[in-house]
Parts: structure tokens; sequence; C-alpha cells
């Protein structure tokens, strides 16, 4: 039954892929069919747009006017709806990854309804509901690119949502979310199945796939034991994904606080780590672990929770990126580590639909615009439950 499960995955991660390249070609649909002298307008001149951007590693968040590029043959116009806040938007803007350019605006979480389309795009219609998670584009002729590897390429590398270097914006980067509009190729756009709310949509671009992605390579099994370790925006994604999946779930945290909200989400029991000596008596006992602690922090306590020859995959980035592994236990406890980037471009796609399909929602606040900084801080102190989502109408 696994084995077939697994195989039907695969089909399907195969054909969504092939799909996203232009291999299964529709005919065209023209933006705005009924006015076409209106629509070459809008494929001629650069999109005005408003949004919250960083001026500086400060990171306070300001309203900012800008352009985004033309609408091309191959991109879709989204308006967007709803902009998930993700701690790597906080990293970002604050400079904690490596410098950047400014104004910028983040957000990778994006959820919104296509206003335009250029003049060769099969995949989508205006009215359509169509997301953007964390790139925009890669070289699409590369062997990680043809398999939906696309956060993998081997060549120009992805294309971020943001802070990414792009000739084509008159800004000359990239720039996010916490926007009105974003304009996008076609295969780079997620579609929004109607039977899920585009503000629950939205941070599973990110959250959901960041997740749901290293728990499928795992190929994580009904009664697994699986630990989650950090119950924050993507910890309390990765609960109920695993949850879902049959797995026996535990969830590590650092704040007692969280542990009723863990059962709810499904957690067989909570471990509230106030001190190493709380993971001993779990030394051994997971099949596999997922942590998304976007800090460093003592992991070799972590890591010895896994039995043997088990799987360890940490998703969340530190400062800087770097993580201090004990190698002498790593020696003894046999456990094999693991990092994960995002997913390609048919698995957003598949986490999407399956969330929509089995009713799993992240859980949300929706706040204004100009409550983005104050949001920021609580996620920087973990006071957040579990996902800010903000609402990009009002922009």
């Amino acid at each position: 039954m696994e084995a077939n499960n697994y195989q039907s995955r695969r089909d399907f991660i195969q054909k969504a892929s092939l799909f996203g390249a232009g291999v299964m070609v529709a005919g065209p649909i023209q933006a705005f069919p009924q006015n076409n002298n209106f629509n070459n307008v809008i494929m001629a001149k650069n999109i005005k747009s408003r949004g919250y951007a960083g001026e500086n590693e400060k990171g306070f968040m300001t309203p900012w006017s800008f352009e985004r590029r033309p609408v091309g043959d191959y991109d879709v116009l989204i308006e967007i709806k709803y902009s998930g806040i993700c701690h790597s938007d906080i990293h970002t803007i604050k400079g904690h990854w490596g410098p950047q350019k400014y104004p910028q605006v983040p957000g990778h979480e994006i959820a919104g309804v296509v206003s335009a389309v250029g003049n060769k795009v099969a995949k989508f219609k205006v009215g359509d509901r169509a997301g953007v998670g964390c790139m925009v584009d890669s070289c699409m002729e590369c062997e990680s690119c043809k398999n939906g590897e696309e956060q993998h390429c081997e060549t120009t590398g992805m294309v971020g949502t943001y802070g990414a270097p792009d000739p084509a914006s008159p800004t000359g980067i990239t720039q996010g979310g916490y926007s009105n509009n974003i304009v996008v190729t076609e295969h780079f756009a997620i579609k929004i199945p109607d039977n899920i709310e585009l503000k629950h949509a939205a941070p599973l671009l990110c959250a959901g796939i960041t997740t749901y992605s290293p728990m499928m390579k795992y190929n994580m099994k009904k009664g697994d034991k699986v630990g989650v370790v950090g119950i924050g925006g993507l910890g309390h994604m990765a609960v109920k994904l695993a949850v879902a999946k049959g797995a026996e779930v535990y969830a590590f945290t650092t704040s007692p606080n969280k542990e009723k909200d863990s059962l709810a989400f499904g957690a067989k029991e909570v471990i509230v780590v106030d001190s190493a000596e709380k993971l001993q008596p779990w030394k051994g006992k997971m099949d596999y672990m997922i942590s998304t602690v976007p800090y460093a922090y003592e992991m070799s306590p972590y890591i010895d929770c896994v039995k043997p020859y088990g799987y360890f995959t940490q998703v969340g980035q530190p400062v800087g990126g770097e993580l201090t592994i004990n190698n002498f236990n790593m020696i003894f406890n046999r456990v094999n580590f693991n990092g994960s980037l995002i997913g390609g471009v048919p698995e957003t796609q598949e986490v999407i639909n399956y969330c929509a399909e089995n009713k799993i929602y992240p859980q949300i606040e929706v706040i204004k615009a100009s409550q983005i900084n104050e949001a920021w801080d609580k996620v920087v102190n973990k006071e957040a439950r579990y996902r800010y989502v903000i609402d990009t109408t009002a922009i």
C-alpha cells in the first residue's frame, strides 16, 4: 500500500512539473479579451504597486510606492489579498543572512486573484485564485528544474520572491508580497483550490511546503514516531501535517504556554524543554525529527532523540546560517542529519491541494498592514499564535 502511495505521489509530481514547464500546452488566454486596447496598455506599461518596505537593517517597515515590470507573454498579474509573515522576512530585511538592497518589500506567502494574463499564458485566466511562494524564477533547463525541484536550480540558482537581483524589475531587485500586486511567470504561480480560503492558503506557500517537503522525502509512514522541535509558524504546520499522515507526533518546545495548543494540533505528547536533562528520557525514541528553530541552539541533545540510522532535518535557518553539531556525539548516535530548502513548484501545488482536500489549515491572525512592525516584534518574542497574515487589500 505504501509503495502504491509513493508511486502515485511520484507520478503527480512528474506530471505537475511537465505542466508547469509548458509541455502540456493549452490555447493562449488573453488578458481582458473583451477589451484588447486596454489589454495592450496593461502589457506595455510598468505596473504601479504599493507596499510596505524596509529601508535599512533596522527593519522598520514603512509604506512605499514603486513599480513592477510589465506583464510579459508568460506572466500573470496577481491582485494580492493576503500575505503571510515569515521569520525569513525579518532575517532578510535585518541583514541577518547578508547585505541587502533597499528599499525592499518582503513577503513570500502570497495569495490573491489573477487580474491579467500574458498573451501566451496557458495555466491561468483572469479571476483565478493564485499564490506565490518563495521563488519566482529559475533556469528551467537543468536537471533539478526539469524534475520539479526549481529551488535547487543548478545554473542561475532560484530567484527569490524578494531581494534577489532582477534586471527586469524597475527597482533592480524582486519585491515581495507585503503589497497590493505582483507580476510573476505563470510557472511559479500556484493554483489555489476553491475549497480553501485565501487567508489560510497563504502560509502554506512557505510554512506548509517547508515542513511538508522533507517529511515526504523521508517517506513518513503511519505510526512513525515524529518529533517536531519549535512550535511556531512552521512547527505547528509540521505537527498538523504529520498527524494527518498518520504519524505519532511529539512536540518539543521551550514555551510552556504552547502545550495546550500543541495537543489541540494533534500532538500525542508535549515536551517542554527548559533544560537538556528534559530530553534524556527521549534518547533514541523518535523515527524522525524536524526542527523549525530559526536560531542557533544546542542541537546534540535533540538529535540524540532519534533512533540510530533515523533522520533529523533542520529547516529553521539561523543568523549567518551557522549551526554547531558535536561530531563525537554524531559518531555514536548514528543519526542522519540533513537540511531542507522549501520545495519545488509541483510539490507546493501538492501540499496546497492536500491541505484543501483534508481541511488542514494554519492557525492564523489576520492583521492590517499598519500592524506589521508590531507583529514582527511578537514573532521575534515567540508571541505569534501561530502565523500573522496581512490583509493587503487596504494597502
